[in-house]
């Protein structure tokens, strides 16, 4: 029934089902969507980790304010925290409530817009943790005399000793590497040109 058929203003409770593998199915999620009232369904089979999923995104298309998508279990419309909060708040924008079976879950009451205000709080406290461990750690980094939390290869004095070293030109690039202990490449990281550069840097 595509959306240009809904001709009537009536609220509908519509269920969304999702499996993992062809080797599972939707079956059991089907029969309690439809239990609980669902007028119709959408399913499909994708990951979790899978980011196009055409059945939901007709579902979402397919709805209108004042109805319900209603899932068997949270973790059959997202795959994380955040990508759940945010597809909540989609519908809550949209006038569309959200209802979970299995966790009891239903934003069209004042108890389950609660909830996910406070998953909502949780999801922006874990980004803020993520944030500071990042910045701490750039700090840690910049202070030890690191960028980007990456030591250096090659010292200073280790960058003067490998021009030193091809300023000979019986060593070699290959032999100037073994004898500082560092790949070549690493070698031209620091002297991008090479033998070149050995004597005029």
């Amino acid at each position: 029934m595509p959306a240009s058929e809904r001709y009537w203003e009536k609220e509908m409770l519509v269920g969304y089902a999702r499996v993992s593998t062809h080797e599972q199915d939707t079956g059991l999620q089907r029969v309690a969507l439809l239990k609980a009232g669902c007028e119709r369904l959408f399913d499909e089979t994708a990951s979790g980790a899978q980011r196009d999923r055409p059945e939901l995104a007709a579902a979402l298309t397919f709805m209108r304010a004042g109805d319900t998508l209603i899932v068997w279990k949270l973790d059959r419309l997202a795959r994380s925290l955040k990508q759940l909060i945010e597809t909540v708040e989609e519908l809550e924008e949209r006038g569309v409530g959200f209802r979970s079976l299995t966790e009891n879950i239903d934003t069209t009451s004042a108890g389950g817009k609660l909830i996910f205000h406070i998953f909502a709080a949780l999801a922006e406290f874990e980004r803020g943790l993520i944030r500071e461990r990042t910045l701490a750690g750039l700090a840690s980094a910049k202070a030890a005399g690191r960028v980007g939390g990456r030591p250096r290869a090659l010292a200073e004095s280790d960058i003067k000793a490998a021009k030193a070293l091809l300023a000979d030109p019986t060593i070699s690039v290959a032999e100037a590497s073994r004898r500082l202990k560092v790949s070549p490449a690493t070698l031209y990281r620091y002297l991008p040109g090479g033998r070149g550069l050995s004597t005029n840097g």
